[in-house]
């Protein structure tokens, strides 16, 4: 889920615009040795916190439940100063949790979507505080779905100070949204098979909330030139939409919005939230070090202005998105406008060769690990592509354990998913 239920104040300043960084990891907690769920994430959080409450705060960190059981959130507690020392500090968290869970037989899975999860059978909400949410969501839409609860995601929080840096901000994430699945693909199996998408997480998500159709839109958010815009455009028609489902207004908050990046006026901040979890944070972090470094470029004015951005219809960019959550990095983009806002001159290209143009000549990154996790994924494949590869086009539930099994470890230890190996 989305952190729906609370959310942080926005700072007594608020902060300008890369002046701080928000970042949410969600993780599957399942029982090992078998990889099933394990819908425990109240009792993790109880023996840190001596009750069953909603989030914990551990310093520099925090954790918080989710929609479902079977899930834990990782994230900073409150804005962090820069990317670079999160690695470091969320795998400590991982460690942590991965010894407390050893009483209980179970461990963390990352990954975007479990993959022999059935959702009909398995799913159990949240019980405890904010409750009454998770109840109105299931009733009007029902949430034993994968779009519901099979899904782990990461979400970016980026903070504007005023209203001209909403504008720009806004406009730079739409153009950068269709692009992260290229890097972040992680979820090609749902219900024990492949599905032949590589982010079949974003799929379904994209889906959860058809009963009510402009809570999601099309995903990728509408263009818009001041807050008071957003509200008129995205916010109202939703609100209203929803209102007759939800006489109570449980849910007529802006958390409510689905689109692959919401505005939380709430704590003057943009949310990113289309890229799926990774191996371990460090690969994480690399792609919201990437993600950021091209919105700043955009912001920034780097290939063309805000109303030049602006100008790039949404249905364009929902149809790059779509490619991308079926193919990938191999996605092809062809939109001249949208290449010309990204600095290609060249022909139409897929989004592997356009993200290796983006890091060579438009996105800083000074941290050389940054760099080394990029082009891990460029050189052999988003997450997804690498386990495709690991288990062949048509795995049993043994090849997928092994496989998975292989992902837990890579989590434990903090390091990359490897190209090639065998299980």
């Amino acid at each position: 889920m989305n952190d729906r239920k609370r959310s942080a104040p926005a700072p007594r300043t608020p902060l300008h615009a890369f002046e701080g960084f928000g970042i949410e990891l969600e993780y599957m907690i399942v029982e090992n040795p078998s990889l099933d769920v394990a819908p425990i994430s109240d009792q993790l959080i109880h023996d840190v916190a001596g009750e069953y409450c909603a989030e914990v705060e551990l310093g520099e960190t925090a954790w918080s439940n989710e929609l479902v059981l079977h899930v834990i959130e990782l994230k900073t507690n409150g804005p962090a100063p820069t990317l670079a020392t999160l690695p470091s500090l969320f795998q400590r968290d991982i460690e942590r949790i991965n010894v407390m869970l050893t009483r209980y037989g179970a461990r963390l899975m990352p990954g975007a979507a479990h993959p022999w999860m059935d959702p009909l059978r398995e799913t159990r909400l949240w019980p405890h505080e904010y409750d009454a949410i998770y109840a109105a969501y299931d009733r009007i839409f029902g949430c034993q779905g994968h779009g519901w609860s099979n899904l782990q995601s990461v979400h970016i929080n980026l903070p504007f100070a005023n209203d001209d840096e909403f504008v720009r901000l806004h406009a730079a994430i739409r153009l950068v949204l269709p692009l992260l699945p290229a890097l972040a693909a992680s979820s090609p199996f749902l219900d024990g098979r492949a599905t032949g998408r590589l982010d079949s997480r974003l799929e379904a998500y994209r889906h959860n909330a058809r009963r009510i159709p402009s809570i999601t839109g099309l995903v990728v958010p509408e263009p818009v030139h001041s807050q008071a815009d957003y509200h008129r455009i995205v916010l109202e028609p939703m609100y209203a939409a929803i209102a007759p489902h939800d006489p109570d207004g449980i849910l007529q908050h802006e958390w409510l919005n689905s689109r692959g990046a919401i505005a939380r006026f709430d704590r003057n901040a943009i949310e990113i939230r289309v890229l799926d979890i990774q191996e371990c944070p460090q690969m994480d972090l690399a792609i919201a070090a990437a993600t950021v470094g091209l919105v700043r470029a955009l912001y920034d004015g780097r290939t063309v202005d805000t109303d030049t951005q602006l100008a790039v219809p949404t249905e364009t960019l929902a149809e790059l998105l779509l490619a991308a959550t079926d193919s990938a990095e191999q996605a092809h983009v062809t939109d001249r406008a949208l290449l010309r806002c990204l600095g290609w001159d060249g022909p139409p290209v897929t989004l592997q060769v356009l993200w290796r143009h983006l890091l060579s000549s438009l996105i800083d990154l000074p941290d050389g690990e940054w760099l080394h996790s990029l082009w891990h994924i460029l050189d052999h494949g988003p997450l997804a592509r690498r386990l495709l590869a690991a288990t062949g086009p048509e795995p049993d539930r043994a090849r997928l354990l092994r496989v998975y099994g292989a992902l837990c470890d890579c989590l434990a230890q903090g390091r990359a998913f490897p190209a090639h190996g065998s299980w």
